[in-house]
């Protein structure tokens, strides 16, 4: 009798140890990559390649320009920094970090279409080139071409918003994938 309660004891205490043994070494990190090294980054003006006087194809008709759309851009990932708070955005000449892009395409693509055949969801996605550089060692740490930030609104209906509003939402999406590029190991 002994012998079974020993057992029944020592399996219900392996139970109730297992998840904690299989949690604490899943492997799994949000943590920073930015090391005591890297401190403050200047995001360096967003440069519009926007190239709006290409032949329009199949592909390529719902590619837009929108006026000034690289400062807002560097507006908003420069703000996202300052609320992420890991890097510090400063001055070039005393930054370690320097962030560069360029605006490659805006696209406002339409998804869904009402009875009539007026576009009533659209997607904006915002493209851009973007690098990352060691400024006191001139040396480039990653870049990545055609970056996305997007989103979807409602042009119609009790869940339409204006292009505008759209527009600050991708933004938003842009600048935070940016910043999530550049402070997160995965």
């Amino acid at each position: 009798m002994k012998k079974r309660h020993f057992r029944l004891l020592t399996l219900c205490g392996i139970y109730l140890l297992l998840p904690a043994f299989f949690l604490s070494g899943c492997g799994y990190t949000t943590r920073s990559m930015v090391t005591n090294k890297y401190r403050t980054i200047y995001v360096a003006p967003f440069v519009n390649k926007v190239n709006i006087t290409s032949e329009v194809d199949s592909g390529s008709k719902y590619r837009i320009y929108r006026p000034m759309i690289e400062s807002d851009i560097t507006d908003y990932v420069s703000n996202r920094y300052l609320f992420d708070g890991n890097l510090r955005p400063g001055e070039e000449k005393s930054a370690d970090l320097i962030l560069k892009g360029e605006v490659v395409e805006f696209r406002k693509d339409p998804l869904r279409y009402d009875n009539s055949d007026n576009v009533s969801e659209y997607r904006i996605n915002l493209v851009v080139n973007i690098s990352l550089w060691d400024r006191q060692e001139n040396k480039l740490l990653w870049q990545e071409n055609n970056f996305t930030g997007d989103t979807t609104y409602f042009a119609t209906g009790a869940q339409s918003k204006t292009e505008d509003a759209a527009v600050t939402d991708a933004l938003n999406d842009l600048s935070r994938r940016i910043v999530e590029r550049t402070v997160e190991q995965w």
